[in-house]
């Protein structure tokens, strides 16, 4: 799998600015953060790199776009099979984070919880300070884990 491919032919239909809050400084922290958290749950970290890539490769605004989580699946649903290969159920995991990031939840499998808590760990982008208690995963509710990713996701906020 070419992440590095991957992500080129997604942005050729990303519509908003790629340095904006939703764009590819916050995929790359989600991945850092999905793959840091997989040592510890055992996630797919394969799923994981996908989902940092499709989950808000087809937003539409900056702000609040019902239904961009099911976009980007659907374009790692035309995506597979020529960009990448994957089996059926780490594929329906990926799908799931995908389509089901923004809403609150906190119970699946845990490679989809890997998945939601990367992205929740980067809230620190748009002033949110993330919460153990929103978040799924044992290393990501862990408060010096909270804190390296807010540091991290802080870096150049003031910019956006």
């Amino acid at each position: 799998m070419n992440m590095e491919q991957i992500t080129l032919e997604v942005l050729k239909g990303y519509a908003l600015h790629h340095d904006g809050t939703h764009g590819i400084s916050h995929w790359r922290r989600v991945r850092e953060n999905g793959l840091f958290l997989a040592e510890s749950t055992g996630a797919d970290t394969e799923v994981v790199e996908l989902f940092s890539v499709f989950h808000d490769c087809r937003r539409r605004n900056e702000g609040r776009d019902p239904g961009h989580g099911a976009r980007g699946a659907q374009l790692a649903v035309e995506m597979r099979g020529e960009w990448f290969q994957m089996d059926d159920e780490p594929f329906e995991h990926l799908l799931m984070a995908c389509r089901a990031h923004t809403a609150g939840l906190t119970e699946a499998h845990p490679t989809v919880q890997t998945c939601w808590d990367a992205d929740r760990l980067d809230l620190g982008r748009v002033g949110v300070i993330p919460r153990a208690d929103r978040l799924c995963t044992r290393p990501a509710k862990d408060p010096d884990t909270i804190k390296w990713a807010l540091a991290r996701s802080q870096e150049g906020w003031d910019r956006h």
